[in-house]
């Protein structure tokens, strides 16, 4: 009886083998390209060495970034890594709250607020992105105000830091009035898990004469567990009110290296 209980648990073991089979790697694929992305590389990849094999193909995930639209913004630098590519791409937004003024000083710390402090007014030279209308304007004595960034809290977590050590993009926009002259600082620090800089980008200080064109201009620097962004100024006249220089639309971006 032993043994031929024995004979009929192999002989099902052996039906179980026989009704296996290797799926085409196509078909695979536009499985896996209609599956949510953390579903494919958190399941999928564990079911076998096959699934695994297509789950970090790169051909897998260079057609989801071609369905999804995500492409360099430098075509001659392709991604190294191309499922890295697409999960930054994914996540990519600005990480400041409140950039454009919509919120008066929601999310941000005064940390400076000088002369006749702080104030929000409406943009007096078009900006380039029309989505703009509000600026923060400053005083006649120094106004400055930051914003700490908390990565993990937004989804990077200390391992994908330290793993990837991705590129950070910095930007900002900053503009003086045309009748009086101004000055423009800004401090990006990057800072460990004790909220001590580990990286500082600091440029000397930008000065408006008076009688300029009051253009908008902008800045960048590329690259962790927090980001300390903080910027302002003053007008350089000491007239009463905000002739200061104007700041909106700063960004903080973790970004493809691809798109430094």
């Amino acid at each position: 009886m032993k043994r031929k209980a024995m004979g009929a648990t192999s002989s099902c073991h052996d039906r179980r083998l026989s009704s296996t089979f290797i799926i085409p790697v196509e078909i695979l694929e536009e499985i896996f390209l209609n599956l949510p992305p953390d579903q494919v590389v958190c399941t999928c990849q564990l079911v076998c060495r096959q699934w695994k094999e297509v789950t970090n193909s790169e051909s897998l995930w260079v057609e989801r970034c071609r369905r999804e639209g995500y492409r360099p913004r430098n075509a001659s630098r392709k991604p190294k890594d191309w499922k890295l590519f697409y999960f930054m791409c994914k996540k990519r937004r600005n990480l400041l709250k409140n950039p454009i003024a919509e919120h008066q000083f929601d999310n941000w710390k005064i940390v400076e607020n000088g002369g006749d402090k702080w104030a929000v007014e409406d943009v007096m030279v078009p900006h380039p992105d029309e989505r703009v209308k509000k600026n923060f304007v400053t005083s006649y004595f120094s106004c400055m105000k930051s914003q700490l960034i908390h990565l993990e809290k937004e989804g990077y977590n200390p391992s994908f830091m330290d793993d990837f050590q991705p590129a950070i993009k910095i930007s900002d926009w900053y503009a003086p009035r045309w009748d009086c002259g101004s000055q423009y600082e800004i401090c990006v620090e990057l800072l460990n898990i004790e909220k001590k800089p580990i990286q500082t980008f600091s440029p000397e200080t930008v000065h408006f004469e008076q009688w300029n064109d009051q253009q908008w201009n902008q800045n960048y620097g590329p690259g962790v567990r927090y980001i300390k962004f903080t910027h302002g100024g003053k007008d350089t006249k000491f007239w009463a009110g905000w002739y200061g220089i104007r700041v909106t639309n700063s960004c903080v971006e973790i970004c493809p290296s691809e798109d430094i």
